[in-house]
């Protein structure tokens, strides 16, 4: 740091972002990773989906029905 002006040189500030875009960069990558299902994930989840949206709604209709 220059102790005249109180800033950082300017090559250290760029070199400190970058080093915290890449950080930022890899963090969010594991972070999609960890959401994002994978292909047959999701078939599973969407038929699971499907299967739990059917059995409410024949809940629903039967109690009406009553």
């Amino acid at each position: 740091m220059n102790l005249h002006s109180g800033q950082a040189p300017a090559h250290t500030t760029r070199e400190d972002f970058s080093e915290y875009v890449a950080h930022l960069q890899l963090h969010m990558a594991l972070q999609a990773r960890n959401l994002v299902p994978t292909l047959t994930d999701a078939e599973g989840s969407r038929e699971q989906l499907l299967h739990q949206t059917q059995a409410t709604i024949e809940k629903l209709v039967s109690r009406q029905s009553s």
